[in-house]
């Protein structure tokens, strides 16, 4: 499957402002910067079981398109929601529980790049990844 791999985070866009938007404290931002995150994706038809490392937790989940589950962001903030694919981008549609504001996720593969990208209260920012 495409988005099949280990991926290792290469850089960030954005990413301090979104986070900010979101309402994580300032110390937790300039460490979510440098958090060394690598993503392990595994697809099996529709199911997907995702490994989540950083120097601050890790994180294994397993989902099923378009099932809702909950989730919890490395700040604590819970989330409520599910992945679909969307010709070659998987979107993440997830409504956070504190506030009840959607937060929308999606993920591409592009030039060899894994590159995620967040859209929350009109701020976006992208997380780019490189195959390990």
């Amino acid at each position: 499957m495409t988005f099949n791999g280990t991926w290792k985070i290469e850089r960030n866009e954005n990413y301090e402002k979104f986070m900010e938007v979101m309402g994580v404290n300032v110390l937790k931002r300039k460490l979510a910067l440098h958090d060394h995150l690598q993503i392990i994706l595994e697809q099996t038809g529709d199911k997907f079981h995702v490994k989540e490392s950083s120097a601050f937790r890790t994180v294994e989940l397993d989902f099923t398109l378009g099932v809702t589950f909950d989730y919890s962001l490395a700040d604590g903030t819970e989330l409520s929601g599910s992945w679909t694919i969307e010709g070659d981008m998987m979107k993440g549609v997830f409504t956070r529980k504190d506030n009840g504001k959607p937060l929308t996720t999606t993920r591409i593969i592009q030039g060899g790049e894994l590159i995620q990208m967040y859209s929350y209260e009109g701020v976006e920012a992208r997380r780019i990844f490189k195959k390990a």
